[in-house]
Formats: structure tokens, sequence, C-alpha cells
């Protein structure tokens, strides 16, 4: 008998079931408009995320600070809560709280290589604007620096076997994920630009 142990779970919902394209209208803009604002998070990217922008350095707590991100962050900790019982994490009489939450915009030659977050127990992402032909978010299977010895897989090998699984990136969907999985974005090769919000949770 063969049994599936350790299992590493992915989240992936729309955020709403409806009102979400006036929803991402107005995160758009105020993201574009947080661009020309931070010139602290201009000059960081620029050394730190060549061709894109983040405010992950500089305005990264801006459910705090944003009616329109303070909504974004109501409606994500729903998600949260449900993700953790599907984990069978103990959180009863337990404080789940947003930590951080930063914007990603890609425009054309933009990449984020494979990363974690530390500090934190789930962290996610959630797509605002994803032009036709934007790269997805790829996750890369914690065993992977295991893997002695080990063949090649079958080119039609089943996904939950593969050393990498890619999520496309849809306009409205939510991404979750536990904290420790690393996982990046390959190069936007599209014209248009890639908006994304990431974020960390933490429980005390």
């Amino acid at each position: 008998m063969i049994r599936s142990w350790f299992p590493t779970f992915i989240y992936a919902e729309p955020l709403m079931k409806s009102g979400l394209d006036r929803f991402n209208a107005d995160l758009g803009k105020e993201c574009l408009a947080l661009r020309d604002f931070d010139k602290a998070g201009r000059r960081w990217s620029l050394r730190n995320y060549p061709g894109g922008y983040t405010s992950y350095a500089s305005l990264n707590e801006l459910h705090r600070f944003s009616s329109t991100f303070g909504g974004l962050e109501r409606r994500i900790s729903r998600h949260v809560r449900s993700y953790a019982r599907s984990l069978d994490m103990d959180l009863r009489g337990r404080k789940v709280r947003m930590t951080d939450c930063w914007v990603n915009i890609m425009p054309r030659s933009a990449a984020h290589s494979l990363h974690l977050h530390p500090l934190a127990f789930v962290s996610g992402t959630y797509y605002v604007a994803t032009p036709a032909g934007c790269p997805g978010i790829t996750f890369e299977d914690p065993r992977l620096d295991r893997f002695m010895a080990a063949p090649p897989r079958l080119a039609g090998a089943r996904k939950a076997n593969l050393g990498h699984v890619t999520y496309p990136a849809e306009a409205g969907r939510l991404i979750l994920f536990e904290s420790w999985l690393r996982h990046g974005v390959a190069q936007n090769l599209v014209d248009a630009e890639r908006i994304s919000i990431s974020f960390n949770y933490n429980w005390s």
C-alpha cells in the first residue's frame, strides 16, 4: 500500500464572488499612484528589482494606511482562516493578522527570483492586473535539495510528482501558501504591466 504523507497545500480561489472588476480597477489605480509617490521604493527597486517596482522595502503595511487595502485585508483574512482550517492548524482563541502588505508591478523583462517569507506562517499574492501571456507564480518542491541520485521524471508525470508547479496569474485570484514554501515569478515577456499585491500573516 502506498500512502501520501507530508503534503504541501496551496490555496487558489477568487477573492470574492462578484464585484471584482470594479474592486481591481480601484486597486490598480492606487497601485500606480503609489509607484508615482514612492520615491524610496523606486530607488530600492532600481537596485534590487531590476525593471520592476515593489513597495516591499518602503511601504509594506499598506493595509494600515489605505481604506482600499484595508478592504482587501478583510476579504483575504476570511480566506486565510479557511486555509488554516484545511491545514488542521489550531488557531482557537488566537489572533490571526496581516503583518505586511506591499505592491509589485512587473513591466516587460522584470522577474522575481525564488525566495520564501521568514517570520510568517501564511503568505500569498492577489492579482490585480494580469495581461495575457504574463507569468504565473512558480512553487518549488521543498524536498528538492534532498533528491540525491534521483532519476528524471517521466514526460507525462503527475503534477504532484514534479519538482515545480506554476499557477497562472489571473486577475481577481487569491493564492495562499505556507510561508516556508519557496516561490518565484519568471520574466515577464509581454509589454503590459502585471500588478499583484503580496502579504504575510502571523498569529498570536
